[in-house]
């Protein structure tokens, strides 16, 4: 049997928070109010997106209790295979890898985006084509190639560079959303009334929310990146649950306060009708100036930096945790000889975003509503698998818990998927979802004779580790001699 690549524990929780954190705000709440306050007006945003953390946070729950059993690399794709199976596993995988690749481009491509704003014509040089009315220049491309080279660079040469950066990127963008919405509060030329009508009165309060509800997947999927990091802890891994409860709630509040601050600074049907570049960078300059968009362009710096950070570590993990599973090649559970880092799937990660700047920004939109999906399923597996885990009689509370997740994450998806739907995905959504699929198809189809021919126990001790097989032999030893003492007690 082939010894299984082990990672370095070195990264530590506040490190862990700031991964977490900093991976689900990402480019979205600085690039994407407007856009939100469009569809649901500014309260229909801001409590579907605090709904959506507490409903999230019900998740996870499930989440907290798995990686404290099992703390390794591939967070969902280990769960489900664990419960229910190789060939669940595998199309959990699949969904989860498509989230976190296409979470790391999308971050990526917010960058033309903001130097769309700030430096028109830095990226509107070489125009090529246009797609969905967006032009694409050759030095949109160039400037998102050279940021994923960037970050790619630095994941290789170690979780803890990564960590320290993203730590330190976090905690700018933080601050950075909380000293725009206290400014936006005590300006003299904001008000209250900018934020009326509080709906979007074309289709109700309650659709308002539910079409961001719906979106939590997406909002807050940077939460299960601690899953995939799981491995690298330095600290118990019981410590997981809060610090994924800690990062959930602080991205409620960034959220919360960049639509705020949106819609606090003009009347936003007015904005929203505009189609602005980029409505939240247009508003901070009309009443700050420079000063105001420097704030906000480097807490939207950070939350691009972070975004990609944060999803290429969960990449790069889960194409590692897959290779170990054989149904990926196993050169993706190579580690670095001097960084320790799995470079293979951190490369290959990069270099499939590369793809994404050649669409444009409505593809980015696009895109959202696919890792949305790939993420519900995510969390769907996750809280099935944590459920088969409890006995309504040992734990009946994390029973309860992680039934109810289960039952949030089909809500989420029912949501995309059925039709009438306030979020009901967009047709060029489901066209690339059913792509993706079929793609998902085919390659098991070439791989998955040799993944199902691996016989459990070999695949238990490739996805799982020495370690944590060691662990769960005591504790199934224990179990059995608890059943046998008490048998001889029933029968005395």
């Amino acid at each position: 049997m082939k010894e299984q690549t082990e990672l370095l524990k070195t990264l530590k929780p506040h490190w862990v928070v700031a991964i977490a954190f900093g991976s689900a705000i990402g480019w979205g709440a600085f690039v994407l109010p407007a856009d939100w306050i469009r569809e649901a007006g500014p309260l229909g945003v801001i409590l579907g997106v605090l709904i959506g953390s507490l409903l999230v946070m019900i998740i996870a729950i499930s989440y907290g209790f798995m990686v404290e059993k099992f703390p390794v690399s591939g967070g969902e794709f280990v769960f489900t295979y664990l419960g229910f199976g190789r060939i669940n596993a595998y199309i959990c995988g699949w969904f989860v890898t498509l989230s976190y690749v296409t979470s790391v481009a999308l971050n990526a491509s917010a960058i033309i985006v903001l130097f769309k704003f700030l430096y028109p014509s830095i990226v509107e040089i070489g125009y090529m084509y246009s797609i969905a009315g967006w032009d694409i220049y050759f030095s949109q491309i160039v400037l998102a190639t050279i940021a994923l080279i960037i970050f790619g660079y630095a994941n290789i040469k170690g979780i803890t560079l990564t960590g320290r950066m993203q730590f330190i990127f976090s905690t700018v963008l933080f601050l950075g959303a909380i000293g725009i919405g206290i400014g936006m509060t005590l300006h003299p030329d904001t008000s209250f009334a900018n934020l009326k009508p509080a709906f979007n009165t074309e289709i109700g309060g309650w659709s308002s929310i539910l079409v961001i509800v719906a979106t939590a997947p997406f909002l807050y999927s940077g939460f299960n990146n601690i899953a995939q990091a799981s491995e690298e802890f330095n600290f118990s891994a019981k410590k997981a649950f809060k610090l994924m409860i800690l990062a959930l709630a602080c991205g409620g509040i960034v959220y919360s306060v960049m639509v705020y601050a949106t819609a606090m600074g003009a009347p936003w049907q007015p904005l929203v009708e505009s189609k602005p570049i980029w409505g939240t960078g247009d508003v901070v300059t009309s009443l700050f100036g420079n000063v105001g968009l420097m704030l906000l362009t480097a807490a939207l710096c950070m939350g691009i930096f972070t975004g990609i950070n944060g999803f290429l570590v969960s990449s790069s993990r889960m194409l590692l945790a897959m290779g170990r599973a054989r149904i990926l090649p196993a050169a993706f559970t190579k580690i670095h000889p001097k960084y320790k880092t799995p470079h293979i799937g951190i490369i290959t990660a990069v270099i499939v975003c590369f793809i994404t700047p050649w669409f444009g920004r409505q593809a980015l939109l696009w895109i959202v509503d696919m890792t949305a999906t790939g993420v519900a399923i995510a969390y769907l597996y996750t809280c099935a698998s944590a459920y088969r885990f409890f006995a309504w009689g040992e734990n009946p509370l994390r029973k309860f818990f992680s039934l109810l997740g289960t039952a949030i994450s089909l809500v989420f998806l029912g949501l995309l998927f059925i039709p009438g739907s306030p979020a009901f995905l967009a047709a060029p959504s489901l066209i690339a979802l059913g792509a993706w699929i079929l793609v998902g198809v085919l390659f098991y189809l070439i791989n998955g004779k040799r993944y199902n021919q691996i016989p459990k126990e070999t695949l238990d001790y490739y996805i799982l580790g020495d370690d944590i097989m060691k662990v769960r032999k005591e504790q199934e030893q224990e179990k059995n001699s608890q059943v046998v003492d008490l048998s001889k007690q029933m029968h005395n």
